[in-house]
């Protein structure tokens, strides 16, 4: 094993210029090893791809490129089975696998730095990582879509009352609910995989932030890698944290859907509205109360939404003053990505986990439904299409309402002479538009609430998210 620097000594890698060592606190407090060692599998990745590109552009030789992988290699076996020594006095992830590197390997290992900078080379390593994980939450995203649409499909004829300012406003159907969240869930796929596109750019070859002079070939590099492209400016490929922000923006929006799921999930499985089941795995009880079940998953979700949000004002409030190029602040960007990153995961896993499990209590939301007039505007609709004037029949139907109030009844429950004593037009047919099933039913055009509509969007989404995933699928990149 190599042997850390003590407190009193200076970084191999820079220490030259220095006449005295680093204070062990500032050592300590500059380090970021303990947090960037993340990124460990995708520094090696970059720096094999480095190595090939400088041993066919000749700056190294066919022997120092092997030795070079072949070392490389034993220490991600390391790595990988936990036995690597982490030394915060060597900084970061990327001075501790290049010195033991070079332990391994010799003088050679000094070599594979030739051409580029920790500038380039974190800036590289995080987006490969990024680019992975992304990939990790576009696929969760699409099992959560793929489950919400399942539902839908499943709950196309289940009556629930539409609300506007929590109060009843219409019926819908469950499917059609479900459907809404959906498609908060396809804008953000579609965000996430544009962000993708800008992620995968190749940093690489900017050096700390001028370019190099030796014959770098970052086409190369870029085609190893699995990058579009290289990055056209040196000054931003090291600087530029643009990526690392739109992630933790989609982040957020995403978030910010979840926790308007996880709010109606909540105010659902409560006594008062009673609408869905969540099984037991989903929840806890309480220490006191025998007879609670608290929806702890959705409550979560809605809480690290906030988690989320602090991180992107964090990544914005870094970068706002920065000067370029490359600074030290930039260290900062990846706590917050990391953990942006892992909340992001674990909320849509959770949701793709407990979404199809949802079991709606159909009878209980269709008598929610039957409750706050929520048929009004179809009796409206109906005045209208016997020649009455919009406003007159508004007019007209909040009488009937206040009537129904006073007198305890929904306007399916009114007798025909009881709605006539409002208006002469209104006929026998009235009750048609005035049950649950024909208000839904009436809705029926491409983005309404009518069961067969829920149904055939239901579908269309299915083959918009199977075309999705075909064609942003990654290739080889990894």
């Amino acid at each position: 094993m190599s042997q850390p620097p003590t407190s009193d000594s200076t970084n191999q890698s820079w220490g030259g210029r220095f006449s005295e060592p680093t204070d062990a606190f500032v050592a300590r407090f500059t380090a970021s090893v303990d947090f960037d060692q993340r990124l460990a599998h995708h520094d090696i990745q970059g720096s094999r791809a480095h190595a090939t590109m400088l041993a066919r552009v000749g700056v190294l030789s066919e022997d120092e490129r092997d030795a070079i992988l072949a070392g490389l290699d034993e220490v991600q076996a390391e790595i990988e089975a936990g036995t690597f020594e982490w030394s915060v006095a060597l900084e970061d992830v990327h001075m501790n696998i290049e010195a033991r590197l070079t332990d391994k390997i010799g003088i050679t290992g000094k070599k594979l730095h030739t051409g580029r900078s920790r500038n380039d080379q974190v800036a590289t390593d995080i987006r490969l990582f990024l680019r992975d994980e992304i990939d990790t939450v576009a696929a969760e995203l699409a099992r959560l879509r793929q489950g919400l649409i399942a539902l839908a499909d499943h709950e196309a004829d289940t009556i629930m009352p539409g609300f506007t300012h929590l109060q009843t406003a219409q019926p819908v159907t469950f499917g059609h609910h479900l459907l809404a969240w959906h498609e908060m869930l396809a804008r953000d796929h579609e965000r996430l995989l544009d962000c993708r596109k800008r992620v995968n750019v190749l940093p690489l070859g900017a050096a700390a932030l001028a370019g190099t002079t030796y014959p770098i070939d970052r086409h190369v590099t870029a085609e190893l890698l699995g990058f579009d492209r290289p990055a056209e400016n040196s000054l931003d490929a090291v600087s530029d944290r643009d990526f690392a922000i739109e992630f933790t923006a989609f982040a957020s929006t995403l978030l910010m859907h979840l926790s308007r799921m996880s709010e109606e999930l909540v105010l659902w499985t409560s006594a008062q509205f009673d609408f869905i089941d969540l099984p037991d795995r989903f929840c806890t009880g309480s220490s006191i109360m025998p007879q609670k079940k608290n929806p702890d998953v959705p409550e979560l979700v809605r809480g690290k939404t906030g988690r989320v949000y602090g991180h992107l004002m964090g990544m914005l409030t870094l970068m706002k003053s920065q000067p370029l190029a490359y600074n030290k602040d930039n260290q900062e960007d990846k706590e917050p990505l990391f953990d942006a990153l892992t909340t992001a995961q674990d909320c849509l896993k959770a949701f793709a986990d407990m979404v199809p499990a949802i079991e709606a209590k159909a009878d209980n939301m269709r008598e929610a439904a039957r409750k706050g007039f929520s048929t009004a505007t179809d009796l409206a609709d109906y005045l209208v299409c016997r020649g009455v004037a919009f406003r007159d029949a508004h007019e007209i139907v909040g009488q009937s309402v206040a009537y129904g109030i006073s007198a305890d009844k929904d306007l399916s429950d009114m007798s025909l002479e009881e709605l006539r004593r409002f208006s002469e037009v209104i006929e026998q047919d009235v009750f048609e538009v005035l049950t649950l099933e024909g208000s839904v039913a009436a809705r029926n055009h491409i983005g309404g609430t009518a069961p067969d509509q829920v149904r055939a969007a239901a579908q269309r989404a299915r083959e918009a998210l199977a075309t999705l995933t075909a064609t942003d699928a990654p290739g080889d990149d990894r």
